[in-house]
């Protein structure tokens, strides 16, 4: 299937590792000029040779502070500067977390400023370059947990849910542009920062956290959550879902809060 993104411009923030990359890769490889933003310049640099090497030449990486209003729009300036305009815009930034008792007003402050407004802040500096395109699509993530909670990742969640909403929200107002903007909402995925996080404690229980299937016993014994696939899924499976809203060849989904989480109660 032609996704119609050959010439296409598209930036995914957050680009540089993980699911970000991974939709960042599917969008170059089916043919998009890929700019990735995020902080790190060695994985930014890493992420672009990854980009070029899978079909993206012009791909750029764009180092920006998702907390800065300044910097943001700094980064999406220079997109203008180099492309004039938008096709798609992923924005797939998410905080910390933490259980409600550990949480302190600076760290609400952080989730939200992650969280919500780094979204919102890169919608706003993307709309003139979206609306100067031929056709173009929006597509957050946000997560699993906004409809299935979790005490350990609450003010995440929180921040999630707002981001979620606006999402909707922007689907209504943008739809006499022709800008169709969704939302796409992750399971348990498998990424190297999962891993290398949680390796040490699945260990533990004799599980293996770069095993999707190790990975969802833990999850169903820990947090009572499995899925019925009876494992976690892979950046690349959010990756496919993603480039597809994403794309010209989406024309008529949005609005829509889509779940990739191997099958739970929710819909």
């Amino acid at each position: 299937m032609d996704l119609g993104f050959t010439g296409s411009n598209a930036v995914v923030t957050g680009g540089s590792k993980g699911m970000g990359l991974a939709i960042a890769e599917c969008l170059a490889a089916e043919g998009a000029n890929v700019a990735v933003m995020a902080r790190g310049r060695s994985a930014l640099d890493a992420a672009v040779d990854a980009l070029r090497a899978a079909g993206a030449p012009d791909a750029m990486g764009i180092s920006v502070d998702m907390t800065d209003a300044a910097s943001i729009a700094d980064g999406f300036a220079a997109v203008s500067e180099r492309w004039g305009s938008l096709n798609s815009l992923v924005h797939t930034i998410g905080p910390g977390d933490g259980y409600f008792e550990q949480m302190e007003d600076a760290d609400w402050d952080a989730a939200f400023a992650l969280g919500t407004m780094s979204g919102v802040r890169s919608i706003r500096a993307a709309l003139p370059m979206l609306r100067a395109a031929e056709w173009a699509r929006i597509v957050t993530l946000s997560a699993h947990s906004i409809q299935r909670q979790n005490p350990r990742i609450v003010a995440y969640t929180a921040a999630k849910a707002a981001l979620s909403s606006i999402t909707k929200n922007l689907s209504k107002s943008l739809a006499k542009d022709g800008i169709l903007v969704n939302c796409v909402c992750p399971g348990t995925i498998v990424t190297a920062s999962f891993t290398e996080n949680l390796k040490d404690i699945l260990a533990a229980d004799g599980l293996d956290a770069t095993d999707p299937r190790d990975v969802m016993t833990w999850i169903d014994n820990n947090f009572h959550q499995p899925c019925d696939l009876g494992r976690a899924g892979l950046p690349e499976e959010v990756a496919s879902l993603t480039a597809y809203l994403a794309s010209k060849r989406n024309g008529y989904v949005t609005g829509a809060t889509v779940n990739v989480d191997g099958g739970s109660d929710f819909i």
